[in-house]
């Protein structure tokens, strides 16, 4: 259900015939004529041909999902808001083919709200190991405990009151309440805002907060007028944008909208969504010593914020010299150098250099545990950790 994960294996059928232009003897260039525009130039006018646009455009897209989308995927075979939310949360930043195993496992463990309100936040970040973007795990427990404790243990029926819980956008919210409670609330996440950019040649720079909120508004202009609608509506804008309307190389004479595309029409498909701000990435190094002793390694947690909140690892140092320092106090042997760890993280690269050193002693290193081998998948570790300690 959510856009960014979907896979792109959908089968669709062109909604226009194509033809080949025949070949011509002359040797003068021939001049062809310019398609008039699907939408008006105009900003002043767009909100009023978007309006226009809506008559055909739904309706056209709810009957393309139901007999080309998705249907077989079980967050689609309920309408529990439990479920629906579970998996809207998963899919964000995540593929279909790696929810579909921790989906099944998260509902056997935590088959209701409740039950996940009432665990502890370590046992929910150990069953989310592997997803990444941890803090999804943890707002999705503070939700679950503010349904729990502030909704009676049921989620509440109306976009707007789901986008105050924790951990849930506007999107999300909107998406939890089409498919739920079939309300008319309209998604807008980075697939959609790919679909809609392209269909309505939208000019607005998407890193600007003020073109963002047009792009809302014609978003919710563009919504069915049958509440019935809502679920294959919002269902197919998902599936379009992940399969036929794809960032590179669109298949647009599969798409079932194509003659009502202003990009198509101009030929400048690929030029949308804008958006000019770009993500500066930069680079992290850090060292980590792996203490083991007979078999048992030492592990801290993370503090609540920042990177890998919660989580347990390895102590971490900022540079070689204190984490030589370090080992000097514990053992008169030198720790052993493993091979540097690249990992990339949302906004920065963080490179990892685990220096490994094994103890006579087990010693009480301020706060921390030691752990035996059998007892690792009780953590929530890191994906890089994960794959160092094996």
């Amino acid at each position: 259900m959510v856009a960014k994960a979907r896979a792109a294996d959908i089968a669709a059928r062109p909604s226009a015939a194509w033809s080949r232009a025949s070949a011509r003897p002359s040797s003068a260039p021939v001049a062809r004529p310019v398609p008039e525009p699907i939408l008006s130039s105009s900003p002043a006018s767009l909100d009023s041909s978007v309006a226009s646009l809506a008559l055909d455009f739904a309706p056209r897209l709810v009957a393309w999902q139901r007999q080309h989308g998705r249907h077989a995927l079980p967050w689609q075979q309920t309408r529990d808001p439990y479920r629906v939310w579970l998996s809207e949360i998963m899919l964000q930043q995540t593929q279909v083919s790696t929810v579909l195993g921790y989906y099944q496992r998260f509902l056997e463990r935590f088959p209701s709200v409740r039950e996940l309100a009432d665990a502890h936040l370590d046992e929910v970040l150990a069953m989310w190991q592997g997803l990444g973007y941890y803090s999804r795990a943890r707002n999705l427990h503070r939700c679950a405990e503010a349904v729990r404790d502030h909704h009676g243990g049921a989620f509440p029926p109306s976009a707007a009151q789901l986008a105050e819980l924790p951990g849930i956008g506007r999107s999300t919210a909107a998406a939890i309440a089409s498919f739920c409670f079939d309300e008319r609330a309209a998604i807008l996440d980075g697939n959609v805002k790919r679909v809609l950019g392209r269909l309505l040649a939208f000019d607005g720079d998407l890193a600007s907060s003020a073109q963002e909120k047009r792009l809302w508004r014609h978003a919710e202009t563009l919504l069915p007028t049958a509440r019935a609608d809502m679920p294959a509506y919002t269902q197919g804008l998902m599936d379009l944008g992940a399969s036929l309307c794809s960032t590179r190389s669109p298949q647009c004479l599969l798409c079932p909208v194509q003659d009502l595309c202003e990009a198509q029409r101009q030929g400048t498909v690929e030029q949308f969504p804008i958006r000019t701000r770009k993500l500066k990435r930069s680079q992290r190094e850090h060292w980590w010593l792996w203490l083991e002793h007979e078999g048992r390694i030492w592990l801290a947690q993370r503090p609540a914020r920042g990177v890998w909140a919660g989580l347990w690892t390895l102590p971490l140092f900022e540079d070689e010299a204190q984490l030589l320092s370090q080992a000097r106090l514990l053992s008169a042997q030198a720790p052993q150098p493993l091979p540097r760890i690249e990992h990339a993280l949302t906004h920065f690269d963080w490179v990892l250099h685990p220096r490994r050193l094994h103890l006579q002693q087990a010693f009480q290193l301020g706060e921390g545990v030691w752990v035996a081998r059998e007892e690792l998948p009780r953590y929530a570790l890191p994906a890089p950790l994960k794959k160092l300690l094996g």
